[in-house]
């Protein structure tokens, strides 16, 4: 070997220890809330459009939905809504006036504020994925949902920066009992994330909880904590034209103590559809 020719020198220290380790660096982007700078494309005509708009109004005013909360009912009904049992029935005039006064968009705030998301506008914000039974990878394989792989996908979506915020469990821990599961994942998602947080709207007593631990992990008072959104839920129909007691139950509180409520055009096989 000349002078002249390159040597070989083993790695050692930190990056050493590493290289063995099979340490993987991830090159990715810092944090940020991506933009869409086009305008949403229509799969339809206009007239294609309002022939849907046409048939969801009909459904609403003339079978209605089936809301199976009674407090519910009870805003429905002074709102000027048409309630038969558990039927409700409500107007175009009345939806579009909703619709009218929801916020074209507004932010939700964890308790790191450099994590603040804006919902809504031209804005796209990537989660985790919810509540899937099983999980699945190259040295275990496919096994059903735990509370060890449960937070190993907190780690991740905290560490890439392409996740906005941290949604249902993924996977589903099923080896938790569900009386506390909502405690021990919500303690996991709050000491593991900093990013904005998701509570499943299942009745009273769970949301509560959810809220009270995001207000603690945030160090804000209760006034502070119901200023603006913390944290959100979504809620779905459990069946076509039906919506449950606990999950309007838990929409409600959220709405009252204004933290952010989404509701989903979601169909799921086997639950609300064949």
């Amino acid at each position: 070997m000349t002078d002249q020719a390159p040597r070989r020198r083993r790695a050692g220290g930190r990056r050493g220890h590493a290289d063995r380790a099979g340490t993987a660096v991830i090159d990715q982007m810092p944090w940020r809330l991506p933009r869409n700078p086009d305008k949403p494309v229509e799969p339809l005509r206009e007239e294609g459009v309002l022939a849907i708009h046409k048939g969801a109004m009909r459904i609403l005013s003339e079978i209605g939905i089936e809301f199976l909360n009674e407090e519910a009912r009870e805003h429905l009904a002074r709102a000027g809504c048409k309630v038969t049992g558990t039927n409700v029935r409500m107007d175009e005039d009345f939806v579009m006036e909703m619709v009218r006064r929801a916020p074209s968009s507004f932010t939700i705030t964890p308790r790191n504020p450099e994590r603040q998301l804006i919902i809504g506008g031209d804005v796209i914000v990537f989660g985790n994925v919810s509540s899937p039974p099983n999980s699945w990878d190259l040295e275990r394989g496919k096994r059903s949902g735990d509370f060890e792989t449960y937070k190993e996908f907190l780690k991740l979506t905290q560490y890439f920066n392409c996740i906005h915020f941290a949604g249902g469990y993924a996977p589903e821990p099923i080896d938790v009992h569900a009386s506390i599961r909502h405690l021990e994942c919500l303690y996991e998602k709050l000491t593991l994330t900093d990013k904005v947080a998701h509570a499943y709207s299942l009745g009273k007593e769970r949301v509560e909880d959810v809220m009270e631990m995001v207000r603690i992990a945030g160090g804000l008072t209760e006034e502070e904590f119901r200023a603006t959104p913390r944290m959100y839920t979504n809620i779905n129909s459990v069946s076509p034209l039906k919506h449950d007691f606990p999950m309007l139950e838990g929409a409600m509180i959220l709405a009252r103590a204004g933290q952010g409520v989404v509701v989903t055009p979601f169909t799921l096989a086997g639950a609300m559809a064949p």
